[in-house]
């Protein structure tokens, strides 16, 4: 298992961290980790379904038509060689 140091971390986020901790019965680092587990968790179940999240981002700004070019009939392939 790895370690992880925070540093600069600001005072107000600490007692933060140590009361969500004490109303779980969990030490800090324990509900850290229970944190960092659940919103990274989130985070990839989140991206799993891309479609979906593109849909619900884009779906109210309604259907876009787009112009469909004309097709072309397919060119002669180049003679290579001599």
């Amino acid at each position: 298992m790895a370690s992880l140091t925070i540093r600069n971390l600001d005072d107000s986020i600490k007692a933060q961290l140590r009361m969500r901790a004490a109303s779980h019965g969990r030490s800090m680092e324990d509900e850290a980790r229970t944190i960092l587990r659940t919103v990274l968790g989130q985070e990839k179940a989140a991206g799993a379904n891309l479609v979906q999240c593109i849909r619900a981002r884009f779906g109210p700004l309604g259907d876009v038509e787009l112009p469909q070019p004309e097709r072309e009939d397919m060119r002669e392939p180049p003679a290579l060689g001599g």
